[in-house]
């Protein structure tokens, strides 16, 4: 074991502190990062406030994690030391299920093992990327092209594969209209996603101040989803829409802008369920889907799409002792667009 350095939540009421945990020994398919930078994301809050219930403390969150190897086992092959490599929100699955047999660990039948808040198949409580380093088995390392500045990659590991893998799922591309419900750290990677992928994208937002930079991150139109004028505009028009927003919010509306059988995914986890009209999905043959993360296949596919097509997260960097006020100011969406920790700070 080795003692590393991190910012943990004892509880579900007190601020984030310093604290230190302990990283096992690198095994023979085990991987040791050094990390250089952590993304901050809104389930990072969630899990901290014990919102979604099930919080276990000490915790240390991160699942956006891009630091340098800096030891590998006697059987790994996917990366060496020096390279950049990545975590996200998967560090285990049970690797033989019909889920992991297809590549898609985060549906994992015989449950999956998180990066944070989660226990190994041992038992053993994950701890996440507020910290120095983190050891993970190799199944689970993801390569992070150095063309790829680290710490625009780091939120790729989630809210990159968050947007990016429904879009995939559902076929979004060219001659279709996509919309982008909320322009937050998930929705202007879904909004560069969809436009990477030629898709003609409406971004929907509830703030007229967010226009100019909605088109700058690649809208083609931008809707003010609360001007029943403007969303009367394009309803029953959309082939596909991608809803990221986490707070609780009337999703007719925007399932009224669909055509017939199109579909509206969600990728965001409001705190409170949604009230819904069946009526809605019933005369439109309309569809409202869920999806979470990626596989780690395909993670690693969106990674080297992004170092391809030169996509990154617009980042705010920060220092690890700023965290604190940073969940206060996610709170009131005042980030461009994604909080990522610089952990030479710690």
């Amino acid at each position: 074991m080795t003692a590393v350095k991190a910012y943990a939540a004892q509880s579900a009421t007190t601020p984030l502190a310093p604290f230190t945990i302990d990283r096992r020994a690198p095994g023979a398919t085990d991987v040791a990062i050094d990390i250089l930078f952590c993304g901050v994301c809104h389930s990072d809050l969630h899990q901290v406030r014990n919102e979604w219930g099930g919080s276990l403390f000490p915790m240390v969150p991160g699942h956006e994690i891009v630091g340098r190897v800096s030891a590998v086992g006697s059987s790994v092959s996917k990366v060496k030391v020096g390279d950049m490599a990545g975590v996200g929100c998967l560090v285990g699955s049970c690797k033989s299920c019909g889920s992991c047999a297809e590549g898609l660990e985060q549906y994992c039948e015989n449950g999956a093992t998180f990066t944070y808040n989660s226990a190994d198949s041992a038992g053993v409580m994950q701890q996440g990327g507020y910290s120095k380093a983190i050891v993970t088995d190799e199944s689970f390392v993801l390569k992070v092209d150095p063309r790829l500045d680290p710490a625009g990659a780091a939120p790729l590991l989630c809210a990159g594969i968050t947007t990016y893998s429904p879009l995939r799922h559902w076929k979004v591309g060219k001659g279709m209209k996509v919309g982008i419900v909320g322009l937050g750290g998930l929705g202007h990677m879904g909004l560069k996603f969809a436009r990477a992928f030629g898709a003609h994208v409406v971004q929907f937002t509830t703030s007229l101040g967010k226009k100019d930079d909605a088109l700058r991150l690649g809208a083609h139109e931008v809707v003010l989803s609360k001007d029943p004028a403007e969303m009367a505009k394009h309803a029953g028009t959309f082939d596909f829409i991608l809803n990221t927003v986490s707070a609780p919010h009337a999703l007719e509306p925007f399932l009224e802008q669909l055509k017939r059988d199109g579909t509206m995914v969600l990728v965001g986890v409001p705190d409170k369920p949604p009230e819904l009209n069946a009526s809605t999905l019933i005369f439109g043959r309309r569809t409202l889907g869920g999806s979470l993360i990626g596989g780690i296949a395909e993670t690693q596919e969106m990674l080297d799409f992004c170092a391809e097509h030169d996509i990154v997260s617009d980042v705010e960097v920060i220092a690890i002792d700023q965290i604190n006020s940073a969940y206060e100011r996610m709170l009131k969406s005042d980030v461009k667009y994604r909080f990522v920790i610089d952990l030479a700070t710690l």
